[in-house]
C-alpha cells in the first residue's frame, strides 16, 4: 500500500444524520407550538365578566361601590343601564355622563370608578382619569379587547 492510500483509510468521515435528526426534531416541536397558541388565540370569546372584589380577592369590596365606564374612541358607556355618551357630552355639564361625575364626587367615600378601556379609547380616558383625579375620586381601571361583550357582575 502506497503512502497516499493510508492516508485516504485514516480520514474520518463526517456524519450528519445526528444534527439533522436534531433539526428536524426541533422544527417539528416549534410547529406543535405555533399550532397550539394559534389555536388559543383563535378561539371566539364572546364576553367578558367584570366583578368587583376586595383587596384579598376574596369577596365584594365592603368599603365601596363600584361604579362603571367603558371608554371608546366616540364617546363613553355608562353601566348598568349601558346609556351612551359621545364625546361632547364630556364638555357638557347638564348630561348624565357629567351628572354621573358630580354624584361620585358627592358620595367619594362611598363609591369609587371602575373604567373598563377599549383600545380605541385611550384619549378618552386619559381625560377622563384626568377629571376624575383632579375631583379626588378613586379611580380603576381594566382594559378589555375589541369585540368582546362586557357583562358587570353585582
Amino acid at each position: 500500500m502506497s503512502r497516499r492510500n493510508m492516508h485516504r483509510k485514516r480520514q474520518t468521515e463526517v456524519e450528519l444524520f445526528p444534527f439533522l435528526s436534531v433539526l428536524a426534531c426541533t422544527i417539528g416541536t416549534l410547529i406543535l407550538l405555533i399550532v397550539v397558541m394559534t389555536t388559543q388565540a383563535l378561539e371566539p370569546q364572546e364576553a367578558v365578566v367584570v366583578a368587583k372584589v376586595d383587596e384579598d380577592g376574596k369577596g365584594a369590596n365592603k368599603t365601596k361601590t363600584p361604579l362603571y365606564i367603558e371608554c371608546r374612541e366616540d364617546g363613553f358607556v355608562l353601566y348598568p343601564d349601558k346609556e351612551f355618551a359621545p364625546r361632547a357630552d364630556f364638555y357638557d355639564k347638564e348630561s348624565s355622563f357629567r351628572k354621573m361625575i358630580a354624584n361620585l364626587k358627592a358620595n367619594k367615600d362611598k363609591e369609587y370608578l371602575i373604567v373598563i378601556l377599549r383600545p380605541d379609547g385611550l384619549e378618552m380616558f386619559n381625560k377622563l382619569r384626568n377629571l376624575v383625579k383632579g375631583e379626588g375620586i378613586d379611580i380603576g381601571y381594566e382594559p378589555l379587547e375589541f369585540g368582546l361583550e362586557l357583562k358587570i357582575e353585582s
